[in-house]
């Protein structure tokens, strides 16, 4: 078997929604690498700049668009967009996400709504829509929704967020058995603990020193590190039967019990 070009993304199109994100950021970088034509979507256009500046470095090609993930038309209007410029959208990665650290019992309503518009709704909507366009397809595609440790397991400070990311491994099940035979493979990745943007402000020195001694490696990841993962699911080639999962990257975190 020449396994040459298992990883080889040549000629297609990867959506990366949350792309202007440190995650996802690296996630979109692995595509480029691979070959892939990358679209940041978010709403910061300066990290935007600065993470394309990167690809582009790197000889890849990206390029940023505007769009609120929680709103069915502007998710409509960014497909439009992609679609005047490109043949095919081959990879949609749903990155985008919020959280808070607000006790149980003091989280407002307003709180509530944001995490769940974002995390949940905004899968669900882009799963519709670029899953509508991806059945038209001849070869599909492959969509890469984010999960969360905190979505297989209950972890304190994080309840929104936790509801929210286990909808999500949820909607991933289900929607890989919905499109299994339409060529489109839908994946949960699962990052174990990555400092970011949307969870330092829970990483407080005891939360560290607790998550630390219950993850093997004892070690936080490295956005990076998501790279081979991201291949695997994204590529026809390496990952054309794995649909249906949840692909866990977290130094051994989930295998520790007590």
């Amino acid at each position: 078997m020449n396994t040459s070009n298992l990883f080889d993304l040549s000629g297609q199109t990867a959506v990366v929604i949350g792309g202007t994100g440190e995650l996802c950021g690296a996630m979109a970088e692995a595509l480029a690498g691979a070959g892939a034509y990358v679209v940041l979507v978010g709403r910061n256009p300066d990290k935007a700049a600065a993470r394309i500046s990167r690809i582009e470095a790197d000889d890849g090609q990206a390029a940023f668009e505007a769009a609120e993930v929680s709103s069915k038309a502007e998710l409509e209007s960014l497909l439009q967009r992609v679609c005047e410029k490109r043949p095919t959208i081959d990879i949609l990665i749903n990155g985008a996400g919020v959280n808070s650290p607000t006790p149980f019992l003091e989280i407002p309503e307003d709180e509530i709504d944001r995490i769940l518009s974002v995390n949940l709704k905004g899968v669900l909507l882009a799963c519709q829509v670029f899953g509508a366009h991806m059945l038209k397809q001849e070869n599909g595609g492959s969509i890469i929704n984010l999960g969360s440790i905190s979505g297989l397991n209950p972890l304190s400070r994080v309840f929104t967020y936790s509801a929210s990311k286990a909808a999500v491994h949820n909607l991933t099940r289900n929607l890989a058995r919905e499109w299994g035979e339409s060529k489109i493979r839908v994946n949960t990745l699962v990052p174990g603990f990555f400092p970011a943007e949307q969870n330092r402000k829970v990483l407080t020195p005891d939360r560290v020193s607790t998550i630390l001694g219950h993850t093997p490696m004892n070690r936080f990841g490295e956005a990076q590190e998501l790279a081979g993962a991201t291949l695997l699911l994204a590529s026809r080639q390496a990952g054309g039967f794995i649909t249906g999962t949840e692909f866990i990257v977290d130094g051994g975190f989930n295998a520790v019990s007590i």
